[in-house]
């Protein structure tokens, strides 16, 4: 009887211990799937390092009009904001006080001519009694020393007379150039040419070619010097085109301008109060697109690399001033690959070192990547690279 309770016991924790293992099987958690990563593949292309500078656009020439005589504005002859030619008038100013000057000094002339012509006759009839000792040397000096005052007083009339006439010129002010003039600054009827009333009256602003004034920090003019010194020894000019012509205008709407430009000058030296230094380019503006004033930036190519490797910048990590990228191979096996990163070109970044063109690198879930870790590449293609050859940097 007790050995037919024991096996109905043993029996029983049998039973018990098949259908505990039964129930911990439907209950275990399910293997963790692998998971997919978005990959792309390092990019390597010729890339051309462009820098942008902040400048100014101005006229390359801008002339003051200035009201040289004092008067009242009687006219102006030009639509403000519109085209003048060379020559063209532009304002008059009342002529009136000036003719006045101009008969003065008329009548001054013809009164030293007067005297200049008593002078000379009265020489002509002491000459020949002086040759008869009729009249002393002393007549003779005198009646001398008369015409050559006669005739200095003459050269003085005339030179008060062409200052009077060139005055009364001043009267009518024509543009010396062809350009763009502005808004007046004076009002006809208004007293012109004495403080406080203004004396520069517009501006004449030759628009094509546009220039451009824009400066730089100490270092990165250090960076275009050398630039700069490398394209003269490879024969072009700041810029990287094979044309001096190189430079790229990016307008305020951030549209590129149509034509390339050029440096045409440079500061002597570097401003201590600013510590950067100005360099002006041209840029032609034939369509008067661009008018004086404007803000743009100019697009300066600093470096022209060859085979250069290329990575979103999204795919790159940082801790701590070290650079890290997650390269995913064949397998899905991930590894930490340490990279020196160079210039940012668009949203692209250029790797100096660290990477080989071919590779994938991981451009999501880089928090929870781990060296070492196994995923599931999707190479996908990031929509967002520079076009190659127009590409920018910081």
């Amino acid at each position: 009887m007790q050995h037919r309770t024991h096996d109905s016991r043993s029996r029983l924790w049998w039973i018990a211990g098949i259908a505990l293992l039964v129930a911990c099987g439907k209950n275990a958690p399910p293997p963790t799937p692998i998971p997919e990563i978005a990959v792309v593949e390092v990019i390597q292309r010729d890339t051309r390092i462009t820098q942008d500078f902040v400048g100014q656009t101005r006229g390359s020439t801008d002339i003051p009009i200035r009201a040289r005589v004092e008067g009242f504005l009687e006219s102006q002859n030009f639509q403000e904001g519109g085209q003048v030619k060379k020559g063209q008038l532009l304002y008059t100013i009342d002529q009136r006080p000036l003719q006045t000057k101009v008969v003065e000094a008329e009548g001054r002339l013809a009164e030293a001519r007067t005297m200049l012509a008593k002078a000379r006759a009265d020489l002509a009839r002491i000459e020949p009694l002086a040759e008869m000792k009729a009249v002393s040397q002393q007549d003779l000096d005198g009646s001398i020393a008369q015409r050559d005052a006669a005739l200095g007083s003459v050269q003085a009339a005339e030179a008060q007379l062409e200052l009077a006439n060139i005055e009364l010129s001043y009267t009518e002010i024509h543009s010396p150039i062809n350009g763009i003039i502005g808004i007046s600054e004076g009002e006809v009827g208004e007293f012109v040419g004495a403080p406080p009333n203004p004396v520069v009256l517009n501006y004449v602003s030759l628009t094509d070619p546009i220039r451009v004034r824009f400066s730089i920090n100490e270092r990165d003019y250090l960076r275009l010097s050398r630039a700069l010194a490398k394209r003269r020894r490879e024969g072009t000019e700041l810029g990287g085109g094979a044309s001096k012509k190189g430079l790229q205008l990016i307008l305020a709407d951030g549209s590129i301008h149509d034509h390339l430009g050029t440096v045409v000058a440079t500061d002597a030296s570097i401003n201590p109060q600013t510590g950067t230094f100005t360099l002006e380019a041209d840029f032609p503006n034939p369509d008067s697109i661009i008018i004086a004033g404007q803000f743009a930036r100019v697009r300066v190519v600093v470096d022209n690399r060859k085979n250069g490797l290329l990575i979103p910048q999204r795919a790159i990590a940082e801790l701590q001033g070290n650079f890290r990228v997650y390269v995913v191979d064949t397998n899905g096996v991930v590894k930490m690959t340490p990279v020196e990163p160079g210039p940012q070109v668009g949203r692209l970044t250029l790797i100096n070192a660290g990477l080989k063109a071919g590779q994938r690198v991981a451009i999501e879930g880089l928090l929870s990547l781990s060296d070492g870790a196994t995923v599931k590449p999707k190479l996908v293609e990031f929509g967002d690279q520079a076009t190659p050859g127009d590409t920018s940097g910081d």
